[in-house]
């Protein structure tokens, strides 16, 4: 749905899917208008339900800091978003609890309100942002403001959502936000410049969680600090997930991160969703040549030495995007139809469960191993067995026409 048939539409009224947090279905972003724009994001579904951690990843240019502004409707110009729908459902404070064994979520009969935050109506995307979907920006020192102390940018954010709360609450409740991140209540007067890049990344994700939101969007948040502190935040991070509930999207470049943290992680490259599948399984059997390549740059702490390969070439110009599969000038395993026809986004179903992957080796002939590190097999690519491929989530998607913006 483009956003000038959303203005002449009705406010959307489809029910969530079972404990479905943020709904993302063909969402398109471009840079620049006229002939020559550039699509940051082309046509991404992605889902997010409660309680989970999705991470996303990609190299530098790939489109997942753009995604993250456009849904939160904080794109900065030129970036337009041409097509798709993004859904967020608002269920009730207290409806969910988080259980041990994994973010299903709480049964019962409690019914989520259905929000579409690419309204053109302003108030909508204003009552969710921060305190529904909050972000922790990359680089802290620079995402807070350098001449105000850490209570008053606190005491901002309450003042301006929570306008019925007193200026002692207020203060009340900045002590309790920065004691759940570890800092003492004396850095209420520091200024951000005072404070270590540790103690300013705990002060981002404690401004993010003033008004306990349901969605926690990170973007990098751990690139400039080195690992110890990375390591302790990220613990930090997962403690506040179990207590609090929240769901998180956390983007990163760094896959070895998003192994130990994320229950499911999705892939960009050029723009595109590449491939999204569990954790683990992610991790153990990529589907994708981009995802194998990803999984070979960064050493195992354990186990034999072996060769980092990781991936030639640099990503392709986004005003200029290959024909066929944009990763195949990359790729080491392209068939002759990767340099013309552009694979499509399929949902496969393996002894991990379902998984999406846009590979025409998806089926696991090879080359793309079945298990990291094995030797892929070399198939006749013109024969393939079968695989049971479950398509029913992308079936009745309305088709996604670019439009100008202007």
């Amino acid at each position: 749905m483009s956003i000038a048939e959303r203005q002449a539409s009705p406010a959307a009224t489809t029910p969530a899917p079972a404990e479905t947090l943020l709904e993302i279905r063909g969402l398109s972003v471009d840079y620049g208008l006229g002939d020559q724009p550039v699509h940051a994001v082309d046509d991404v579904d992605l889902t997010i339900h409660r309680g989970e951690v999705i991470g996303l990843a990609g190299e530098s240019g790939s489109g997942k800091s753009t995604l993250a502004y456009a849904v939160t409707r904080l794109l900065r110009d030129p970036g337009v978003i041409t097509a798709g729908e993004v859904r967020f459902y608002q269920w009730p404070k207290g409806s969910f609890q988080q259980p041990a064994d994994g973010p299903t979520g709480a049964p019962g009969t409690v019914r989520p309100r259905t929000i579409d935050l690419l309204s053109p109506d302003p108030r909508v995307i204003h009552a969710v942002r921060w305190s529904q979907i909050a972000v922790v920006f990359q680089s802290a020192l620079h995402a807070l403001n350098p001449v105000l102390r850490i209570g008053t940018l606190i005491d901002d954010v309450l003042k301006a959502h929570e306008a019925s709360m007193s200026g002692r609450r207020r203060r009340a409740r900045a002590i309790e936000l920065l004691d759940l991140v570890g800092i003492s209540q004396d850095r209420l007067s520091s200024y951000p410049h005072e404070l270590s890049g540790g103690m300013r990344q705990r002060v981002m994700i404690a401004l993010a969680l003033a008004l306990r939101p349901s969605l926690l969007i990170m973007d990098e948040p751990t690139t400039a600090l080195d690992v110890v502190i990375q390591r302790e935040i990220l613990e930090e991070l997962m403690e506040l997930r179990q207590r609090l509930g929240f769901s998180v999207l956390f983007i990163t470049h760094d896959l070895s991160l998003l192994i130990e943290i994320a229950d499911t992680i999705a892939v960009m490259y050029a723009g595109r969703l590449v491939e999204k599948a569990p954790a683990k399984a992610l991790f153990r059997a990529p589907r994708h040549p981009y995802t194998y390549g990803l999984t070979r740059s960064f050493p195992s702490l354990h186990g034999e030495r072996q060769v980092m390969s990781g991936i030639e070439g640099s990503p392709p110009d986004l005003r200029d995007v290959p024909a066929g599969c944009p990763f195949h000038p990359r790729c080491g395993f392209a068939l002759d139809r990767c340099r013309s026809e552009e694979p499509p986004l399929l949902t496969i179903t393996d002894e991990s469960g379902p998984r999406e992957v846009q590979c025409w080796r998806h089926d696991g002939t090879g080359p793309v191993p079945l298990e990291l590190g094995a030797t892929p097999p070399r198939a006749d690519p013109d024969v393939a067995r079968p695989v049971s491929r479950d398509t029913a989530g992308r079936a009745g998607r309305p088709e996604i026409q670019r439009r100008d913006p202007s």
